[in-house]
């Protein structure tokens, strides 16, 4: 009875300790395919005599400041757009109530309608909620920042430390088990970062190419939305490359409706190229997994892990998949039509077995 009832405290005991240590060991996990990630040019560099922990230190400056720089573009193009439709707004406004004072025979005005907003309940009760939440907003940004300084700093780690780590992980371990283990590691990396460098280049040839469209169309903002259109069209699986255009398609529709067509149209069209000539030569020796199987891991990863599973679902699932595919052991295909999706000719169709019933002469009684 002792017995059970410490087994159950230290369960109990684990379980708790789990549940705390959740959110830490999401950021360990984050910053292992990081790591994995940068692991290829890492070696790279130190392949050629540059000191592991500096090589390591400049792939991530550039990582740093190729993000800075991607937020700094989309922060500029918001807040231009959001200062448009401020100075727009008036306008917009006196547009709205000249037609509805045209079709609904009223007799509104501007400065009535602001009056009736301003000294309304629901926007002074939103007022009051929006400054009771900035302190909680100000938590999350510092918790956000804090999250993620914890990540690069543990990815530094795995990838300064890889060949430290992998002989620590080792040394634990009887040879045979060495083996598998750094054969995992090896296709980790390969599909990890094989992953991310096909994603980057068809994120570059996507983002120079809707950058193309975007200066015919002299649509403001067009570096910042080629940018936003090459990163969220590649990672994001299958859809998207339509959630990437419509913040393009929208921006458009302020200039000229016909253009939000034009970008709809070049969205559709590159997208075919894309799957069809692009990604196939791209990626058959990077990450050769079903589209289909590649929506569905990212499906999965989010609905266990939020975005953080959206973003390592694909690579996980393909390193996976290659780790499986060395043991499975596989046979010839048999050449039957069957396999090839015709039907075996060697039966008599059902429907001509029907018509020759019919046709055979009834036998009198």
């Amino acid at each position: 009875m002792v017995l059970a009832l410490a087994l159950v405290a230290c369960f109990q005991l684990g379980s708790w300790a789990f549940h705390q240590l959740t959110g830490l060991l999401i950021n360990i996990l984050i910053a292992f395919f990081l790591a994995l990630a940068v692991e290829p040019a890492v070696s790279w560099m130190a392949a050629r005599g540059l000191r592991r922990g500096l090589a390591t230190g400049i792939v991530f400056l550039g990582v740093i400041v190729a993000s800075a720089g991607f937020v700094t573009m989309m922060g500029s193009m918001l807040a231009g757009q959001i200062v448009d439709m401020v100075e727009d707004f008036p306008d917009y406004l006196d547009r709205v109530i000249g037609w509805i004072n045209q079709n609904f025979d009223t007799d509104l005005s501007r400065v009535e309608v602001q009056d009736s907003l301003i000294h309304s309940d629901w926007l002074q009760k939103y007022a009051q909620n929006s400054a009771s939440g900035v302190l909680d907003v100000s938590a999350q940004v510092l918790g956000g920042l804090f999250r993620l300084l914890t990540i690069l700093l543990f990815s530094f780690y795995f990838a300064a430390d890889g060949p430290r780590l992998r002989r620590a992980l080792c040394s634990v371990l009887p040879p045979a088990k060495q083996a598998e283990v750094l054969r995992a590691w090896e296709i980790a990396v390969d599909k990890t970062g094989g992953y991310l460098y096909s994603r980057g280049l068809m994120a570059l040839i996507s983002g120079i190419a809707h950058y193309i469209l975007l200066q015919i169309l002299e649509v403001p903002y067009a570096p910042a939305l080629a940018v936003w259109v090459g990163l969220v069209s590649q990672f994001i699986p299958t859809i998207g490359t339509y959630l990437a255009g419509a913040l393009p398609m929208l921006i458009a529709f302020t200039v000229d409706p016909w253009y939000a067509l034009w970008v709809l149209g070049f969205v559709v069209i590159y997208q075919q190229f894309e799957n069809y000539v692009l990604q196939p030569k791209l990626t058959a020796k990077s990450v050769d997994i079903h589209p289909a199987v590649a929506f569905g891991s990212v499906i999965a990863g989010t609905a266990l892990l939020g975005a953080v599973g959206a973003l390592i679902a694909i690579p996980a699932v393909a390193t996976l998949q290659a780790f499986l595919g060395a043991y499975v052991k596989r046979y010839d295909v048999t050449d039957d039509p069957r396999v090839h999706g015709h039907r075996r000719r060697g039966g008599t169709p059902l429907l001509t077995r029907v018509r020759r019933a019919l046709n055979q002469p009834r036998r009198d009684a």
